[in-house]
């Protein structure tokens, strides 16, 4: 299990390759329930994948049941529930592993990650009780409720309203729920609402009370297998005891449960990522042109090359974060009357790696996706080719669980905060570092492999610091209002926990195997770093260039120059040996 670290603070500490958890430290009872769910998509789910692509909720909910039978939707349903209560790794592994199934992937997803964990987390015993052996089971399916016509990143905007009846036995309901995943065939909805318009809070509502009812599908652009209609709610009576947690207790609920789906949504990109590299992969060497193989053209081998380190750091993120929240999680007694508090506490924890992993993962695959389709050229236009169904389905994940805009804002606003709640040195670090800076020397020589990566990892830091400090000292409390800036601290963020995450697993891989042995996953984290860096300093000149002028902007930006400076990787070399690789095996590899 990963050592528990305090959330973002990886930004500011160094961390050591034997605390993180890496898809080579899996257990075999772990590939094992890979395998399981690999092999329910591939023998029960991908037969039916044209008439599930029409829409079948009939089919749809017999496979769900199916995937129930299997444990597939128990995963983080603790076992008194009649579930398997197993950890974040294993879970993160079946949602990797529903890829293939497209649509169907988000109709699960949906049911076991946003539509179940709010119950999990934040139920009575009595609610888990009467709720979660169905939910386990598939006996009954999930659905989330908590966009509005009105209101969708601005959850808290929401107009759904519950009063509370004269005699106190019951919430009575109304309002409308937009875009709700799972509804076409939903039994159980997790709602919020305002009581008494004010106080933010969570239900459980069952698709048989009366005055609650289905608006018709809408027409979508990608996901067309998943049910995505609107919940209406006409004066719903709802029991007092399915209130979920307490009043005024609902943002609580749904960030956190945004969170887990931003996460899941990442191992979910991760999966359809390697599904595409590997169709693009095969098709290049299928496809002739001017009598041979595209594949044995150097710019479509370039694309395959970046395609699969993407990949590989988008991997090593994910089960890097797997790991802190098994950590964070262990522990919890989900029995206990403390147990939605102990939950809110143990998932808001990585609320910005989580944040990372969502805005990461959906656009890897979105660039894999694209590229995929270049591969593929006329073909990957047409429908009876895959790729054009991920490519359109792939669409949505910037959008689903908080935008990545949103998500961008909420990285570098939730550091500050934890900063200045004193649960991060982060401010303390950026004083120190402006001393530093004033005589700072450049490094010059590297020992040993990936000494220089190392070095450019622990100067990305100290560029974040130097941006970050400055930001502070600049707009103060107006920082929130710049935007653009915040959006470049996120952009930072994530380039150094994608940096250090691949970085992490590679040393770790060296430890275990020898350089000879990992010799391609060092290739691919001297490209992931170097072309990480490249960015990072990009969006520090120009962060600099906003906030300065003259010659304070002179002297910051000579800083700057100075924390930069390196001696270039032939990345085109390494691209073409992570290529010759991705190419023999027609699939993602390490």
């Amino acid at each position: 299990m990963a050592e528990k670290l305090v959330g973002g603070s990886f930004i500011i500490e160094d961390v050591d390759f034997r605390s993180i958890v890496t898809p080579e430290d899996f257990s075999e009872e772990q590939r094992m329930i890979a395998d399981t769910t690999k092999d329910f998509i591939e023998g029960e789910v991908l037969p039916h994948d044209e008439e599930l692509e029409k829409l079948d909720y009939d089919l749809t909910v017999q496979l769900l049941q199916k995937a129930g039978e299997l444990g597939l939707l128990s995963a983080d349903v603790p076992e008194p529930y009649d579930g398997l209560g197993l950890d974040k790794v294993s879970s993160t592994l079946i949602s990797e592993r529903l890829s293939k199934a497209s649509s169907f992937a988000l109709s699960l997803g949906a049911h076991v990650g946003i539509g179940t964990l709010p119950i999990v987390y934040f139920g009575t015993t009595e609610q888990k009780k009467n709720y979660l052996p169905d939910l386990a089971s598939g006996r009954k399916i999930a659905a989330y409720c908590l966009t509005e016509p009105s209101s969708g990143s601005d959850a808290l905007g929401a107009k759904a309203t519950a009063i509370l009846s004269d005699d106190g036995t019951h919430y009575v309901l109304n309002g409308t729920k937009q875009f709700i995943t799972n509804a076409g065939f939903a039994d159980i909805f997790i709602v919020y609402a305002k009581v008494n318009g004010k106080d933010f809070s969570t239900f459980i509502i069952e698709r048989t009370m009366e005055g609650v009812s289905i608006g018709p599908e809408e027409q979508k652009m990608g996901i067309k297998g998943s049910s995505t209609c609107p919940l209406i709610l006409e004066d719903v009576k709802v029991p007092a005891l399915n209130l979920l947690w307490e009043v005024g207790k609902g943002h609580l609920i749904a960030f956190n449960i945004l969170n887990i789906g931003r996460f899941k949504l990442a191992a979910g990109c991760l999966g359809a990522s390697k599904d595409t590299l590997e169709l693009a992969a095969k098709y290049a060497n299928e496809r002739n042109q001017f009598n041979k193989p595209i594949a044995s053209f150097n710019l479509i081998r370039k694309k395959l090359a970046e395609m699969n380190l993407k990949t590989y750091a988008l991997e090593s993120m994910v089960y890097r974060t797997a790991g802190l929240m098994d950590a964070s999680m262990n522990g919890i007694d989900f029995s206990s009357s403390d147990a939605g508090m102990a939950s809110a506490k143990a998932i808001a924890e990585y609320a910005i790696e989580c944040s990372i992993n969502k805005v990461v993962g959906s656009e890897t695959l979105d660039v894999l996706a694209d590229e995929g389709v270049q591969i593929h050229g006329g073909y990957g236009f047409i429908q009876e080719y895959k790729i054009e169904r991920i490519y359109r389905d792939s669409r949505i994940n910037r959008i689903f669980e908080g935008t990545n805009e949103i998500n961008r804002l909420l990285i570098p606003g939730t550091l500050i905060k934890r900063a200045m709640k004193g649960e991060l040195p982060l401010m303390q670090k950026a004083q120190s570092l402006q001393s530093e800076l004033l005589n700072f020397v450049p490094k010059r020589t590297f020992a040993g492999v990936l000494g220089q990566e190392q070095h450019l990892l622990a100067m990305a830091k100290k560029i974040f610091l130097m941006i970050g400090g400055l930001a502070v000292q600049t707009y103060q409390l107006k920082l929130e209002q710049e935007q653009e800036i915040l959006s470049h601290l996120a952009d930072m963020m994530i380039h150094v926990f994608t940096i250090e995450s691949a970085y992490l697993r590679t040393k770790k891989l060296m430890d275990k195997q020898g350089e000879e042995k990992t010799s391609h996953a060092i290739a691919m984290t001297q490209v992931i770093v170097h072309d990480s860096f490249d960015t990072i300093e990009s969006l520090a000149k120009e962060a600099l260039t906003a906030m300065g002028s003259g010659d304070m902007l002179r002297t910051q930006l000579s800083i700057l120059k100075k924390l930069s400076r390196r001696t270039p990787v032939n990345t085109i070399e390494l691209k073409r040996k992570i290529a010759e690789r991705v190419v023999a095996s027609e699939k993602y590899v390490v």
